[in-house]
């Protein structure tokens, strides 16, 4: 019964406002590198028999915190690119707020298996849903039945992992939420997956409380002065590359 802890890399300052995708030489800021510290403390004394991280920036940073501080437990960081951040083509780099405006946008919120990214290099979700689990199966398969290891990855790639490790259809994908340096928890065995624990921060319940007289801010919201335009995420819309957290 193989044991793989999911983790999505700590904040950087674009997280939740833009579409980092595979932009290169995006670190983690003062907040990600606090969060990958506390999570490395909540973790010290899991034994791991490997950590697999995404190639990029913020994936290796957080995993390499993780590693960093098992003294008693030390581990071997491997690099997979199949766990990588989805190609999100021409959407990279573009702010949040303008890409709900897409007449792309609700497609990826409702129909998410039928979308593919726009431009050369763009990513379809099926596609990004075969690679990571693919890399899920070949890494459970190459450490054995009895392995403890950790995967570090990016909010959608994981979601997608979660979905069909609860057999879920793609386009319910988005139903899933996953916050930075957030860990989630699938147990393998031969016949089926089991979902242990997902998003969990260890942090408090502050997030839950409506402010005094009024609804929660979005902090994603954007405005416009176009008339008839989107102006800001809707309440039921998933942010695209998974957002800033609560």
């Amino acid at each position: 019964m193989t044991l793989v802890l999911l983790v999505r890399h700590g904040l950087t300052a674009g997280t939740g406002t833009v579409l980092t995708g595979r932009t290169p030489g995006i670190p983690l800021d003062d907040r990600g590198r606090e969060q990958a510290a506390a999570l490395a403390a909540r973790l010290a004394a899991v034994p791991l028999d490997a950590i697999v991280t995404s190639p990029l920036e913020r994936c290796r940073q957080t995993a390499d915190a993780i590693a960093a501080a098992r003294n008693s437990h030390p581990v071997a960081v491997h690099t997979d690119e199949r766990v990588a951040e989805v190609k999100y083509g021409d959407w990279t780099g573009k702010p949040l707020k303008r890409l709900a405006r897409d007449p792309m946008w609700p497609a990826v919120q409702t129909h998410p298996s039928a979308v593919r990214f726009p431009g050369a290099d763009g990513e379809s979700m099926p596609d990004v849903q075969h690679r990571a689990v693919g890399a899920v199966r070949d890494w459970n398969a190459r450490l054995g039945a009895k392995a403890v290891y950790l995967i570090c990855s990016h909010g959608d790639v994981i979601k997608s992992v979660v979905a069909d490790s609860l057999g879920l259809h793609l386009d319910l994908f988005q139903r899933i939420q996953i916050d930075p340096c957030s860990l989630t928890v699938i147990r393998y065995t031969p016949l089926r997956p089991f979902l242990m624990r997902m998003n969990d921060t260890g942090g408090t319940v502050s997030s839950l409380v409506r402010p005094a007289g009024g609804r929660q801010k979005r902090a994603d919201a954007g405005t416009s002065s176009r008339p008839g335009a989107r102006t800001r995420l809707g309440d039921g819309d998933a942010v695209i590359g998974g957002g800033a957290g609560g």
